[in-house]
């Protein structure tokens, strides 16, 4: 049996109302861990992956639809498609191809000043709140580095494009979360 192309999402991914990959199943990825990245291509910081020999990440592992890796592509402009069959943990029985989307270091000029967006944070966070609960909301941001580059609460006027509106408990974990760890949030 020829194996079924799959994505391993890590990010917006999560949260399945950002997409309509029906096929979409928990998944851990051995290895890698997520940064918040800095480009020229984007206007705001944003999730990616570097090899981490000591760190899992949670995600979704989807089914790319008639295998047409060009309209995933191009959502995923800006990162290089990578393959990570041997990394990813699954409960799919069937064979399967696996790819994740990373940044390629040095690609794309870095710019000073790009913090995080709150409505993007906000999309990621309450993805994993639905898929892996607060503890896995929790691991979210364990797994995960960059944050010194600040985030910027957009949440009135959100500028990230596929952002949702949040309930009030999952606003409070997220502003939880971000205080625990002394992040600082600044006006837009």
């Amino acid at each position: 049996m020829t194996p079924r192309p799959h994505f391993f999402g890590y990010g917006s991914l999560v949260n399945r109302s950002t997409h309509d990959f029906v096929e979409a199943h928990p998944a851990q990825a051995r290895g890698w861990r997520r940064t918040w990245c800095l480009t020229g291509h984007r206007d705001h910081a944003f999730l990616s992956v570097v090899r981490d020999a000591a760190t899992t990440i949670d995600g979704l592992m989807a089914h790319v639809p008639g295998g047409n890796w060009a309209a995933l592509d191009a959502r995923e402009a800006g990162y290089a498609r990578v393959r990570a069959c041997d990394d990813v943990d699954h409960a799919v029985a069937d064979p399967v191809e696996v790819a994740i989307y990373s940044v390629v270091p040095g690609r794309w000029p870095m710019k000073e000043r790009m913090p995080i967006l709150l409505s993007y944070l906000d999309v990621v966070v309450q993805g994993f709140l639905h898929e892996f609960g607060e503890a896995g909301a929790q691991r979210f941001f364990e797994t995960t580095d960059g944050w010194g580059v600040g985030i910027v609460n957009d949440r009135a006027t959100p500028l990230y494009p596929r952002h949702r509106v949040l309930t009030a408990e999952e606003g409070a974990f997220v502003d939880g979360a971000i205080a625990m760890r002394g992040l600082q949030v600044e006006a837009l």
